[in-house]
């Protein structure tokens, strides 16, 4: 059950905010984990210490949902989450290269209790991409590891007795699938049911075998870790978006392009042209670096609750100049032909690079990213059977640089899709009012903030 600690420090939030955060506590598991038992984070894992994930479920108002019976639940879900409930620790006596382990120690999930002050819908129509981010509290590492919590839970009560359900880890623990997958769980819980994504924890997933000679850097990675690091205040140029594309608005896009083209390929294709549109006019291929769940791509598949991350990183490359129908091909050819070679490459090199002290680097960007969410089964973490999230809002942190698109499934389902988009705030602007994005019926739903 949680324990009470309110205090309203270092949780305010901006000014002007409709958000009101007014206490903090801990949620534990209802069962002891065994004593001694730790989780090792592979070194995909640790590559993402530079990231955090962050998700918002809305849920309507319903019978049984409400603050305490979801503390409850919580609390539930948590004893098939014991490394959620850890702390990190530096392995083989802090030596470079040990890479982080979780000593599964029961120390529990920060918790954060919130109001908004006005209605579910009201929220829906008026806020801001940037200002969901009120809805899920995080705290970065500092430097005291083994007393950090990497995860916070924010249950934000709406005036007409609604919530929205925060979740914000660090990328080191999760990615965002394993992250959105912990709702169904939780989901399940609160109904007394079992979820279909059970957590797989197993630490030797990615494991690689020391390389008797360093292995050739792949050069995306290798571009990467050799970039400048982001400034401290790179975060703060940046501003979201999300749109919503209905199901006839995708019917429309897809239309226009050559038959079995994905949704995930149209519109990274659609918002790379435009956010291109106003870049150098270089004739030739150009680069977008695709960010894909491997989940199931591997000859071996893994589970889908992998707990943990699964993220790979490819370079598709188009000539943009070839127009929309031919850049999407050009992605869908990518996706289907990324061989697993190049997922285990990347995974050794990491794995060698960790071994030898090298520090984490920026995954997402510097680059412009694209990232495959779609076949995500967001919609199906229902608090009340019958009842589906009213909407569900996704982020990835640390983006910095060109940028993150990510697209993700909507609530309507079908072919219906959300796409959310982190840019340079100029660029965020213009893309909300872009002719060529809005011409097939999508909405902007949650805009870029005014600056």
């Amino acid at each position: 059950m949680p324990t009470a600690m309110a205090t309203a420090a270092g949780m305010a939030t901006g000014p002007g905010s409709r958000v009101t955060r007014y206490a903090k506590s801990t949620a534990a598991s209802v069962t002891p984990v065994r004593p001694g038992k730790t989780h090792a984070l592979s070194a995909l894992d640790n590559a993402m210490e530079r990231h955090a994930v962050h998700l918002v479920l809305y849920c309507r108002a319903a019978p049984g949902v409400d603050r305490d019976p979801l503390k409850e639940s919580l609390s539930e879900v948590l004893s098939l989450y014991p490394a959620m409930i850890g702390r990190l620790t530096r392995g083989e006596g802090e030596a470079p290269g040990s890479g982080w382990i979780v000593k599964c120690n029961d120390a529990g999930v920060r918790m954060v209790d919130a109001r908004a002050a006005v209605t579910l819908d009201e929220w829906l129509a008026t806020a801001s991409a940037d200002e969901e981010m009120d809805l899920a509290y995080f705290e970065q590492m500092g430097s005291e590891p083994y007393i950090w919590s990497p995860f916070y839970v924010q249950l934000t009560e709406f005036t007409d007795k609604s919530y929205a359900l925060g979740l914000s880890c660090t990328h080191l623990h999760n990615d965002p699938t394993a992250a959105a997958l912990f709702f169904h769980g939780w989901a399940a819980a609160h109904r007394r049911s079992t979820s279909p994504y059970s957590p797989f924890l197993h630490s030797p997933s990615f494991a690689v075998s020391p390389a008797a000679t360093p292995p050739p850097a792949p050069p995306m990675l290798a571009a990467k870790s050799t970039a400048a690091p982001p400034s401290a205040n790179a975060a703060d140029a940046m501003s979201s978006a999300t749109f919503h594309f209905p199901a006839d608005a995708m019917r429309a896009l897809l239309s226009s392009l050559a038959p079995e083209t994905t949704p995930f390929a149209a519109l990274a294709a659609l918002f790379w042209l435009r956010v291109a549109a106003t870049g150098a006019t270089e004739e030739g291929e150009k680069d977008l670096t695709l960010a894909l769940d491997f989940r199931k791509k591997m000859h071996a598949p893994l589970p889908t609750g992998y707990y943990g991350s699964a993220v790979h990183f490819t370079r598709a490359s188009a000539d943009l100049a070839s127009g929309l129908s031919a850049v999407a091909a050009a992605l869908d050819r990518r996706v289907a032909s990324v061989p697993e070679e190049e997922l285990w490459a990347a995974v050794e090199w990491l794995h060698a690079r960790q071994a030898d002290g090298g520090e984490p680097f920026q995954m997402y960007g510097p680059e412009l990213t694209c990232m495959a969410l779609d076949h995500l089964p967001l919609y199906g973490a229902e608090f009340v059977a019958g009842e589906p999230p009213a909407r569900v809002a996704c982020r990835v942190a640390g983006a910095v640089g060109e940028g993150i698109v990510i697209v993700l499934p909507a609530a309507e389902g079908d072919a219906a899709r959300d796409v959310v988009m982190t840019l340079p705030a100029e660029a965020t602007a213009r893309i909300c009012h872009d002719d060529e994005v809005l011409r097939y019926g999508a909405k902007v739903v949650a805009g870029a903030k005014a600056k």
